[in-house]
């Protein structure tokens, strides 16, 4: 990596779900939804959690066993959408922590902005329900730019937006397409490891320049 030292650092960008906000339970309430419309046993959080940043594929995948590839996948994942986007703020909540860490990141003179996978339909439903103090100087979701994460596109259109270098971004994010992503356009990345994190996963083999176990132990790789 060819990260800058941290004090070079203008500005920090962040995945969404998993990593902001925790809006697993949301996601879980409406995978739970469809399973009961086709008579299946609900999903419990325990193993929502841990999936919930893979999205309607992972969450369809955890519920009822299928691929894309599979005949009968979008037909759910039709009905899973429409489940979510009746009712996708009323369980989430920002992590502990997460409002704190945004207002001391502006206090500190650095811009700060989204890139998540989240269909923006979704992004944009969401986002005037979570508790922000500052708002976002960019939001780039997963039909913003010319692909999604792990392709490099969300972080070329986010740094553009904001008019400063990839490499004096920070990305924080749970899951190992953000490491991927930010990784490739030399960005500083960081594993919140407080997130959607599976115990099949491997964040040790990511290559994230450091991790963090709560949001405000950000503050500490962020110029003063």
């Amino acid at each position: 990596m060819n990260a800058p030292h941290p004090t070079l650092i203008k500005a920090v960008l962040f995945d969404l779900d998993g990593t902001l906000a925790d809006t697993a339970p949301d996601l879980g309430a409406a995978l739970n939804k469809l399973l009961a419309e086709e008579g299946l046993p609900v999903q419990p959080y325990t193993a929502i959690r841990p999936i919930a940043s893979h999205g309607a594929r992972g969450l369809i995948g955890l519920g009822f066993g299928v691929t894309p590839l599979d005949a009968t996948f979008l037909d759910l994942r039709v009905r899973f959408l429409a489940h979510y986007e009746a009712a996708p703020h009323q369980g989430t909540v920002l992590f502990d922590g997460v409002a704190e860490l945004i207002q001391a990141i502006a206090d500190r003179g650095l811009a700060w902005g989204i890139i998540t996978n989240k269909p923006g339909k979704y992004t944009e439903l969401l986002m005037p329900h979570l508790p922000l103090p500052v708002a976002p100087a960019v939001v780039v979701s997963g039909d913003t730019a010319a692909a999604p994460k792990p392709d490099p596109a969300p972080m070329l259109h986010a740094a553009a937006a904001l008019g400063i270098a990839p490499e004096y971004c920070l990305y924080v994010g749970d899951a190992e397409r953000d490491i991927e992503a930010g990784r490739k356009v030399g960005m500083t990345t960081v594993l919140a490891n407080y997130g959607y994190i599976a115990e099949t996963d491997t964040p040790h083999a990511w290559g994230a320049d450091f991790k963090i176990e709560h949001p405000l132990e950000l503050l500490a790789h962020l110029p003063a």
